[in-house]
């Protein structure tokens, strides 16, 4: 748990119900619990340890892959790297592992980000600007993306979560080529918009406070610095990126191929449209390769994380999924039993 924060009693609602959807809405993946403390909120945050929390009545499945004994209160943090690979169950993660490569490479001004994922991960972060850089406000520590430990402190306080590790990455490097690669439903065409940085005013913490925010303007069809494209075709994901000298830096969120449940308890009964059995999984999966190998980018790939989703993917599918991936861009599988 981290250290209990204060807030004004008129912030919070005092239904139990409400209160509890406005704390989930604010910090998303980590659990708030609010107790009244006179005229004030006191709010502790925790990791869950509530299995239930994460839907998939498989998830035990994809644990015991996994392995180190992990629970569930633990999967937040759960991570291995080895090489150019980062593996991690929530892509927020996402963010120290690029952190870790610019601590490496601060000089390298021309980047493309390959974003795998049924999200777009723009969501505004808790992060304060400030004069002197972005305050976690939990923690009251400054976060800069080029001193990876700081950027891991803000995930385990919660105040970098899921749904927003794209967007301060864009702050410090607004100059980025974006390719999000999505699946119909969420993406059915081609679709090229300009990254146009934001400050989102805070609702909870510190009203007034202002967050890194992104929003996407649409423009003409084109590829570029500075620009976003959102596609569900495999080449026009990779248009012209073989003549060019960018850094590729590769995120793989793995709902991308399946997403079953997102995040949503009723998925169980009636599981979300992208909802796919294993061998199609790895078929989208070979694609995804086969197109990268075509335009000859595999050997380019600076940074690969690839992000498990609990509650996303489905966990009976994650250890050949892995392997499958681990191998197409030339990696040996490593949590095989």
């Amino acid at each position: 748990m981290s250290l209990p924060i204060t807030i004004p009693l008129s912030r919070l609602s005092l239904d139990p119900q409400q209160r509890h959807a406005q704390l989930r809405d604010y910090f998303c993946d980590k659990d708030a619990i609010a107790s009244q403390a006179g005229d004030l909120w006191s709010l502790e945050l925790g990791w869950s340890d509530d299995p239930y929390r994460y839907i998939d009545p498989l998830l035990n499945d994809g644990l015991a892959w996994w392995g180190d004994d992990l629970r569930c209160q633990d999967m937040a943090v759960a991570r291995k790297r080895r090489g150019r690979v980062l593996l991690s169950l929530n892509d927020t993660w996402t963010l120290e592992s690029w952190s870790e490569w610019l601590a490496r490479n601060p000089q390298h001004s021309e980047l493309t980000v390959l974003h795998v994922d049924d999200h777009k991960d723009l969501g505004a972060p808790r992060l304060f600007e400030h004069a002197d850089g972005w305050i976690d406000p939990i923690e009251k520590q400054v976060v800069n993306l080029l001193q990876p430990s700081t950027v891991a402190r803000a995930i385990m306080s919660g105040a970098l979560g899921m749904g927003s590790f794209l967007t301060p990455f864009l702050h410090y490097a607004p100059a980025t080529d974006v390719r999000h690669l999505c699946q119909g439903p969420k993406c059915i065409g081609t679709h090229d918009s300009l990254i146009n940085l934001e400050l989102l005013a805070d609702t909870l913490l510190s009203p007034g406070e202002n967050r890194p925010a992104v929003s996407l303007i649409p423009v003409e069809k084109g590829v570029g610095r500075g620009r976003y494209r959102f596609t569900d075709d495999l080449d026009a994901w990779l248009e012209g990126l073989e003549g060019n000298e960018a850094a590729i830096l590769l995120h793989i969120d793995m709902d991308y191929f399946c997403n079953r449940y997102d995040g949503d308890s009723d998925s169980v009964e009636h599981p979300c449209p992208l909802n796919c059995p294993l061998p199609d999984v790895l078929n989208r999966i070979d694609e995804l390769i086969q197109a990268l190998q075509r335009h000859g980018l595999v050997d380019r790939i600076a940074d690969i994380v690839i992000a498990f989703s609990p509650g996303f993917f489905p966990a009976e599918f994650w250890a050949q999924s892995c392997d499958r991936l681990l191998l197409g861009l030339g990696e040996s599988p490593w949590l095989d039993r």
